[in-house]
C-alpha cells in the first residue's frame, strides 16, 4: 500500500466527548468516526486493525474444530419469547416490529438463533460434538454509551457455542475453548489474565474472563502473584478466616458520637482502627401473589467490617437473598431500628430481622456499631455476651489487597482489566427453555449441554491501545498493527536515489509478505513522523539523501526513543531479523 492511495485522516486534538485514552487516540488517528451516540464508521485505517483481530480468531477457532456460520443480525423475538428474555432482558434488548406488527430484536447475543439451530439439524448423539461460531455485528442499546469503542451500541463480537451429549463432554469443550482463548491473546501481543468470573445474566456455572491489564480498565481483578489464582472482584474470594475469636475485654457502652454516621467517621473520633468497626447494611425482600401483587416484605440486616465493601453477587447467593432483594426503604429502616441510617446497628431493635454476618465479623470481639440511637454507637461489642451467635455466616464482601488466597499459597493483589473475552459453560439452560433434545446413545431424547464464548472484537483493539500508548500516540503490538512497517522516504518526488531506495525496499518487503505501507506524500518530515506515531505503526524506516550518501537508513521501533543507523545493503536483513522473519 501506498499512502498517496490509502485513507489518511489525522488531528492534533481529540473531541470533547473522547474520556479514555483509546477513544481520544482512535479519533485523533482516522481509525473511527462518530456517526452517533455510541456507532462509529471504522475508517480504513481501524478497519484493518479489526480484520486482523478477525483473521487470528478466526484461524485459531478453525483449528480448533469450531466451524463458523453467520447469524442475522435481526431476529424473531418468538426465539426470545420461549427463553424469556424478550421481557426480562431489559432496556439494552432494542425492539422492533416490522410492517405487519411482528416483533423482532436487534441481536445483542445469539443463543436462541443457535439453539434452534441445532434443534432442527443435530438430531443425535453421534453429530456431537459441534462448535458453531460467528463474526458478526451486534447492538446493545446502552443507556448511556461512551468511552468509544470500549462501550458503544454497535459492536462487533465472535460468538461461539457449543453442542455436547453429557456434562462431560461439555467440560471436556469448554477446556478446548480455554485453551484456544490462550493461543488467541497470546497472539495478539497483550499482556492479559485469564480470570474467574460470575456468568452474569447467560447463566451457566463456569465462567471465566480474559481482561486485559490497564490502569485504566473498569474491572479489578484479583490475582495471587505466587499462584494461578485469579478472578474478578466479584467471584474473588479470601482465604477465611482462622484462629478463635478474642476474649471481651471491654464492657458493652453507649459511646456519643455526634454528627459521626459512618464508619471511618466514628473510628477517626474514638482513635481506633477501621477494622474495629462494624457497618450495617438494611435489604429487604418482597413475597408477591400470582398476579404480581405484594404480599409482605421481610428485613435484612447484614454486617461487614467497617474498612470492607459489600459484595452484590455474593449476598445474591444467601439463601432467603437468592430470589432478589433490594435495600430498604426510610419507612421500614425507621419502623425496625427505630432511627435514621447512620447510626444502625444488631442492638435494641423495634422489630426482629433477618441477620447475616460476614465470616470476618464473625470472629471479632469488642468491636463497635451503631446504637440504633441518633448520635451514639456501640463500643465492645462482643458475639455470645451482647448478642446471640450468628447463625448465618458467610463471605459477603470484596476482597482487598493483602488479603489471603483462597488456595493458600500467598496474599491478593490487585489490578485494573479490560474485559476483551469471556468463556461459559452454560448446561441445559437454553436447550430446556427451547425443548432442544438429540437422540441420546440410550435412544432416549436428551437435552443439550452447551457452552458460549465470545471475544470482543472491536473492543479488542481499544483495550490495546489503552494498554500500549504515549504522549505521541498509539504503540501497536505486531499482530494487530494497521501496517508493520512503515517507509519515510524524505523528498522522494526529487531525489531518484531516495526514490529508488525506498521503491526497492518496499518491493523486497511486499515480496516477504510483510503489511508494509510507503509514505509517498511528500509531506514535511516533522508532519510524516507525527502521523505515524500517532497511528502507532510498530516499524519505521526514514530514508533520506543525506543518509544514502553515507551508506545508512535510520531504523526505529516505535517503542524506542531514538532511531539507529543501518547500513543501506543492510536493513532488509534488519527488519527480517526484528521481525522474526
Amino acid at each position: 500500500m501506498k499512502a498517496s492511495q490509502f485513507f489518511i485522516s489525522t488531528f492534533k486534538e481529540a473531541p470533547a466527548d473522547a474520556e479514555v485514552v483509546s477513544h481520544q487516540l482512535m479519533m485523533r488517528a482516522g481509525l473511527i468516526k462518530r456517526l452517533g451516540a455510541g456507532i462509529y464508521n471504522y475508517m480504513p485505517m481501524g478497519l484493518r486493525v479489526i480484520r486482523k483481530v478477525e483473521a487470528i480468531v478466526r484461524e485459531e477457532m478453525n483449528r480448533a474444530g469450531a466451524v463458523e456460520v453467520s447469524m442475522p443480525v435481526v431476529q424473531p423475538a418468538e426465539l426470545w419469547q420461549e427463553t424469556g428474555r424478550f421481557e426480562k432482558m431489559g432496556d439494552e434488548l432494542l425492539r422492533i416490529q416490522d410492517r405487519h406488527g411482528r416483533d423482532f430484536v436487534i441481536q445483542p447475543t445469539s443463543e436462541e438463533v443457535v439453539t434452534d439451530i441445532a434443534r432442527q439439524e443435530l438430531r443425535s448423539h453421534k453429530q456431537l460434538p459441534k462448535n458453531l461460531y460467528q463474526i458478526q455485528t451486534k447492538f446493545r442499546d446502552e443507556r448511556r454509551p461512551r468511552f468509544g469503542l470500549m462501550r458503544g451500541r454497535e459492536f462487533i463480537m465472535k460468538d461461539a457455542y457449543s453442542f455436547d451429549k453429557s456434562r462431560d463432554a461439555a467440560q471436556l469443550s469448554y477446556q478446548n475453548m480455554r485453551a484456544t482463548y490462550q493461543r488467541i491473546f497470546d497472539r495478539f501481543g497483550l499482556s492479559y489474565r485469564a480470570v474467574r468470573a460470575d456468568s452474569g445474566a447467560i447463566g451457566g456455572d463456569l465462567s471465566e474472563e480474559f481482561q486485559v491489564i490497564a490502569s485504566t480498565g473498569e474491572d479489578a481483578i484479583v490475582y495471587c502473584p505466587a499462584s494461578d489464582y485469579a478472578a474478578n472482584l466479584e467471584k474473588a474470594e479470601a482465604l477465611a478466616p482462622t484462629g478463635t475469636r478474642p476474649a471481651a475485654a471491654l464492657a458493652l457502652t453507649q459511646t456519643a458520637t455526634p454528627g459521626k454516621s459512618t464508619c471511618p467517621d466514628v473510628a477517626e473520633l474514638l482513635g481506633v482502627a477501621l477494622s474495629t468497626t462494624v457497618k450495617s447494611l438494611v435489604l429487604a425482600t418482597d413475597e408477591l401473589d400470582d398476579k404480581g401483587i405484594l404480599v409482605k416484605s421481610h428485613v435484612w440486616l447484614l454486617l461487614l467490617r467497617g474498612d470492607h465493601d459489600m459484595n452484590e453477587i455474593k449476598v445474591a447467593k444467601v439463601p432467603g437473598l437468592d430470589a432478589g432483594f433490594r435495600f430498604a426503604t426510610q419507612a421500614e429502616i425507621e419502623t425496625h431500628f427505630g432511627c435514621k441510617p447512620g447510626y444502625l446497628g444488631p442492638l435494641n431493635l423495634l422489630q426482629p430481622v433477618t441477620l447475616v454476618v460476614d465470616r470476618d465479623v464473625a470472629v471479632m470481639g469488642d468491636w463497635i456499631c451503631g446504637a440504633n440511637v441518633e448520635g451514639f454507637h456501640m463500643t465492645g461489642v462482643n458475639w455470645g455476651r451482647d448478642l446471640p451467635e450468628p447463625a448465618l455466616v458467610a463471605d459477603l464482601r470484596n476482597v482487598v489487597a493483602g488479603d489471603l488466597s483462597p488456595d493458600g499459597k500467598g496474599v491478593l493483589a490487585i489490578e485494573r482489566g479490560i474485559e476483551v473475552g469471556h468463556v461459559f459453560y452454560l448446561g441445559d439452560k437454553y436447550s430446556k427453555a427451547m425443548n432442544a433434545t438429540f437422540l441420546g446413545d440410550n435412544g432416549k431424547p436428551a437435552f443439550f449441554e452447551m457452552g458460549c464464548y465470545g471475544i470482543g472484537i472491536t473492543r479488542l483493539p481499544a483495550a490495546a491501545i489503552e494498554q500500549n500508548h504515549d504522549e505521541r500516540g498509539i504503540i501497536w503490538p505486531d499482530a494487530i498493527a494497521p501496517f508493520t512497517v512503515v517507509l519515510c522516504p524524505i523528498g522522494m518526488a526529487r531525489s531518484e536515489a531516495v526514490q529508488a531506495t525506498a521503491g526497492g525496499l518496499y518491493d523486497a518487503l511486499i515480496a516477504l509478505g510483510v503489511d508494509v505501507i510507503l509514505d509517498d506524500r511528500d509531506e514535511r518530515l516533522g508532519a510524516m513522523l507525527a502521523d505515524w506515531e500517532l497511528i502507532g505503526v510498530p516499524h519505521r524506516v526514514v530514508i533520506s539523501d543525506r543518509g544514502l550518501k553515507e551508506g545508512t537508513v535510520e531504523y526505529q521501533h516505535r517503542r524506542e526513543t531514538e532511531a539507529s543507523k543501518v547500513a543501506q545493503d543492510g536493513i532488509l536483513d534488519h527488519l527480517k531479523a526484528r521481525l522474526g522473519l
